[in-house]
């Protein structure tokens, strides 16, 4: 028997190197952005802060854009894609604890993505879930043991400080609760092609 895989999503982890450094720069920029424009904007997040989202237009989060368009550069080779990634726009998140993200999408993108500026254990997963909306119409029964990632329905991902996420703009995704006694900081980004 011949098995052939198509329409895969792809998800693009990468770690960043100068990780510790970046991210102790980054709290400090965020946390007295949040404490200048405290009441922020609502979008998804419930019981956090969530900037304007103008963060990649700021000249001191370029250490960090910087990283986001390496990473880009190799995902456009990566999928043969022509012309140049855009970064359409950024914003710093801060889920206090019990704070979380509704599930949404990101419209008018090709890829959105996370990096993890500070990330306490158990501060809330990102969920990514399946995208093909027939499939939702069959729930098999399937045997016990661990199955293969082309059957998974949803995936997680601990969020890890130092750690960049990119998938395609158009996957359902949220964030699980902040079950830490401590503050999760995270950077959001929607990246276009033009």
């Amino acid at each position: 028997m011949i098995t052939e895989y198509h329409f895969p999503t792809p998800v693009y982890i990468q770690e960043v190197s100068n990780a510790v450094e970046l991210n102790h720069y980054l709290e400090k920029q965020i946390l007295k952005w949040q404490k200048e424009d405290s009441k922020g904007v609502q979008k998804t997040n419930v019981d956090g802060w969530h900037s304007v989202t103008n963060m990649n237009k700021r000249q001191e989060y370029n250490p960090l854009t910087k990283q986001l368009f390496n990473m880009q550069d190799e995902i456009y080779k990566k999928e043969h894609l022509t012309m140049k990634p855009v970064l359409g726009n950024m914003w710093a998140n801060i889920n206090y604890p019990g704070g979380y993200n509704r599930p949404h999408l990101h419209p008018n993108s090709l890829f959105s993505g996370v990096y993890w500026v500070k990330a306490p254990k158990n501060s809330g997963k990102l969920m990514l879930y399946e995208p093909r909306p027939g499939v939702q119409c069959i729930m098999p029964n399937r045997k016990e043991g661990k199955l293969p990632s082309y059957l998974w329905r949803d995936v997680s991902y601990e969020p890890t400080a130092g750690t960049i996420i990119m998938f395609p703009a158009w996957l359902w995704h949220e964030v699980q609760p902040n079950k830490s006694q401590d503050l999760r900081i995270s950077v959001s980004f929607n990246f276009i092609q033009r």
